[in-house]
């Protein structure tokens, strides 16, 4: 009998649903793909409370509260930039997991310290926080989709680390 894989995103609604956890999304240069690929499973509005596509400075700062002072020292494609981006999200829908993404899908904006491709991820589960900094190649839509796919791998390892944690105490 052959065994059926699940998409990633099937694995994220599975383990949201186990623990019983609720996430949002923040998107920037995902433009709402993640929580796009996210509702193609069935059930998950059980557990996705939001979408935020914050694809301007001036929404970013609105909706998910990241500070002028860090979009204009860092940029808008950056760690810092990323982590506010998750605690803004998680805080403003109320949730256990925000996931977010900026970015250069390009195939312009890209300078030498950050080129086409250079995407940061980041996942917010209770207080705890992981960015992750990526280059990927590609076209648009590849720089895309791979940032979809990496964003949801994010979210699967930090629910299963925290979950472990919870577990062993």
């Amino acid at each position: 009998m052959t065994e059926i894989k699940q998409s990633q995103e099937e694995i994220v609604a599975a383990l949201l649903k186990k623990y019983t956890l609720t996430i949002t999304t923040a998107e920037s240069c995902t433009g709402g793909l993640i929580a796009g690929t996210l509702i193609n499973v069935p059930g998950i509005s059980d557990y996705f409370q939001e979408g935020y596509i914050t694809y301007a400075n001036e929404a970013k700062e609105k909706l998910l509260h990241v500070s002028h002072e860090t979009l204009t020292n860092f940029g808008a494609v950056s760690s810092e930039t990323a982590k506010e981006m998750a605690l803004g999200a998680k805080a403003a829908a109320g949730s256990n997991i925000s996931v977010i993404s900026t970015g250069i899908a390009g195939p312009d904006g890209g300078t030498d310290e950050k080129p086409v491709g250079l995407v940061y991820l980041a996942c917010c589960l209770n207080d705890d926080i992981e960015v992750e900094k990526h280059i990927f190649s590609g076209n648009r839509k590849e720089v895309r989709e791979a940032s979809v796919l990496s964003a949801l791998q994010l979210v699967e390892r930090m629910i299963k680390k925290h979950m472990d944690k919870r577990i062993e105490s």
